[in-house]
């Protein structure tokens, strides 16, 4: 149930997205999906350039092209853009680096094409397309074929955060199914592998190229990620075995060089892709899985075999760690890199074959992304596109304790405050709960960097629940949605009120998905606030859980369904306090919103003109958790700041 960071106003909020913007208007270069190759030789990344204007512009992401550099200098050494309409896939090397996979959707089309890419040639080879969606593309061991996951005929864009397909007809009859394909690297048909009625949603070869390693469930993809299993696919039949089925979330499933032995990603995760837990292994043949890290203080969120041990990434408070394991005696020391950006195929960082080289994009709240490559252990800035972005806020990373737990959190205000004043502040509750509020620039473009600009400050907490902390942190608001983690904020903003001049009586409160659950929460348990934003919150649990398309992440964290303990979930229901509420709050939610559906935020809309607190919903026409359309992007940006302006000023 995460968004990272407001995910429809987290693009906004963070400076993900832009506004269109007249000529010369500053460009700043967006790199995504970095990918070293294996003899560290070469980087391919998805690059675009972001127009940056003032606040207030329309809203966009824009195309980017496949781009490779020398990992050495960062110089550009070849471009590929097939496909003008399309948005690319995170590309993947071939094991001898000299030609590169990626895979380009176009989505006026419905159609996926996987492009053949080799250094020596200015174009790419559209090796074959899907009428559907597909990604994820791996090379076999020995570069003679490739995999893919593919969805035919797919109904929606694979994952819960995207708009859901129409609920008509007999529902849950015609799931669609996400399977491993493979193709011949010279060509010709795409055969998809994996059982019809299994939703692979992610998979590695194993060393020999005989097979598959995978997490995989039977039914719909967007619900069942919660309950998958490990299992393992034979390249030749297709027939799939269960390897381990642990009562965890699991990530990045991976061989040995041996062959013999899986490491993954294991703990209690919020959402597929919302990567965070401990370091597991587990024989290939099947067996219960170790745990190497077990009381660990970070999160780990990217792993991978090179030689026999493991290189991992994990986040410790907001800052990401390379840390080397040995698959017997567990992790080494930490390697502490600073805020690393990019998503690769197995984790923040992109590693060389031999796990000597690095590569990553990387980027804090004043300073925009560029690329780092070279030994992990001292990676060095190959890129300078950006430097001429300064700062756009001023930032402060809040301490404190509660409860017994250390909490931390991001306090973002203007660049210069005048003596004796005091300004409101908004406080910022991240999606999740499994995620965590962490550093991404900010330009003169975003939504904060708008509401520092009207002089407010931003407070990013990342309170009990949140990754950074270890298991046991992540594991301590289960069945207390809305109790210790509540109170961590609360004691956060006291905490943000000692280190600047905040105005304890001007506090808003704004949040998406479990943040938007946490707004609904806390304008009815709290007058500290005079306005709120709810987006795509959670009124009611009952009804939710018979509501929504992914209830198999609820007993997880709830610790049994709704049928059979009500009690915890009417306790942690907004609406069971709706008499309390007296915050004005704009409230909005996506038309077609798969994991918190429009029927809670109408629930709390209801609710709230009940008890005649001012209060407005506006449901996004065709939208899903995940805002998509521009136009609809900044009607809610728009919209937002409208509401703070109206209440805190």
């Amino acid at each position: 149930m995460k968004i990272s960071t407001l995910a429809v106003l987290g693009s906004m909020l963070l400076g993900a997205s832009v506004q269109a913007a007249p000529a010369q208007t500053p460009v700043l270069r967006d790199y995504r999906a970095v990918t070293l190759s294996g003899n560290g030789q070469r980087i391919a990344a998805i690059e675009a350039n972001n127009e940056v204007n003032q606040p207030g512009g329309q809203l966009q992401r824009p195309h980017g092209a496949i781009v490779v550099r020398d990992a050495a200098n960062g110089a550009i050494v070849q471009q590929f853009d097939p496909c003008a309409v399309c948005s690319y896939d995170k590309p993947s090397w071939s094991p001898d680096g000299k030609r590169l996979a990626f895979i380009g959707y176009d989505g006026k089309a419905g159609k996926a094409s996987l492009y053949l890419a080799s250094l020596e040639q200015a174009q790419p080879k559209e090796l074959l397309s899907v009428k559907g969606v597909a990604s994820t593309v791996r090379w076999s061991p020995d570069g003679k074929q490739l995999a893919l996951l593919a969805t035919v005929g797919a109904r929606k864009l694979a994952g819960a955060v995207e708009a859901g397909a129409r609920q008509v007809g007999e529902v849950g009859s015609d799931d669609d199914a996400q399977r491993i394909g493979v193709v011949a690297a010279s060509g010709g048909e795409l055969r998809l592998l994996s059982p019809a009625d299994i939703y692979v949603y992610e998979y590695n070869w194993t060393p020999d190229g005989h097979g598959f390693v995978a997490t995989s469930a039977q039914g719909n993809g967007d619900s069942n990620w919660w309950v998958a299993k490990l299992s393992h696919i034979d390249a030749a039949t297709g027939a799939l075995r269960i390897i381990a089925a642990p009562a965890m979330q699991m990530n990045l499933p991976s061989v040995s060089p041996d062959g013999k032995t899986v490491a993954f990603i294991g703990g209690l995760m919020s959402d597929f892709g919302s990567v965070g837990g401990d370091i597991y292994t587990v024989p290939l043949a099947g067996g219960t899985p170790r745990n190497l890290t077990p009381d660990y203080r970070g999160t780990f969120n990217g792993v991978v075999w090179r030689g026999q041990g493991l290189l991992a990434t994990a986040l410790i408070d907001s800052q990401l760690a390379v840390v080397p394991l040995d698959a017997q005696s567990g992790p080494a020391q930490p390697v502490l890199l600073g805020a690393i950006s990019s998503g690769a195929l197995d984790g923040r960082l992109s590693f060389s074959a031999d796990g000597k080289l690095a590569a990553a994009a990387q980027e804090d709240f004043i300073h925009a992304s560029y690329l780092v490559a070279g030994p992990w252990q001292q990676l060095k800035k190959i890129t300078h596109d950006n430097e001429q972005f300064a700062p756009q806020v001023s930032v402060q990373n809040v301490g404190w304790s509660n409860e017994g737990y250390k909490v931390q959190g991001w306090l973002l205000g203007p660049m210069k405050v005048e003596a004796g004043k005091q300004y409101p502040m908004i406080v910022n509750v991240h999606g999740g709960p499994g995620a965590a509020a962490s550093p991404r620039y900010v330009d003169a473009s975003s939504q904060i960097r708008e509401f520092t600009e009207k002089g407010y400050f931003v407070f990013l907490p990342n309170p009990r629940g949140s990754f950074g902390q270890g298991q046991a942190f992540t594991r301590a608001n289960m069945a207390d949605f809305g109790g210790g983690d509540w109170r961590d904020i609360l004691t956060g903003i006291d905490a943000a009120q000692k280190v600047a001049p905040i105005d304890g009586q001007r506090l808003g409160l704004i949040g998406h998905s479990y943040g938007g659950f946490m707004t609904m929460w806390g304008v009815t348990h709290s007058e500290r606030f005079k306005a709120a934003v709810a987006g795509a919150g959670v009124a009611n649990w009952i009804s939710y859980y018979g509501q929504n398309g992914i209830n198999q992440w609820m007993i997880p964290f709830f610790g049994a369904s709704a049928y059979d303990n009500p009690d915890v979930y009417r306790r942690a229901s907004p609406i069971e306090s709706i008499k309390a509420a007296k915050t004005p709050t704009l409230i909005y939610v996506g038309e077609r919103d798969v994991e918190t559906p429009a029927a809670q935020s109408l629930e709390f809309w209801h609710g709230l003109r009940a008890m005649g607190v001012p209060s407005s919903l506006f449901i996004y026409d065709g939208e899903g958790h995940a805002f998509r359309k521009p136009e609809h992007q900044r009607d809610l940006r728009q919209r937002t700041l409208a509401w703070f302006e109206r209440y805190l000023k």
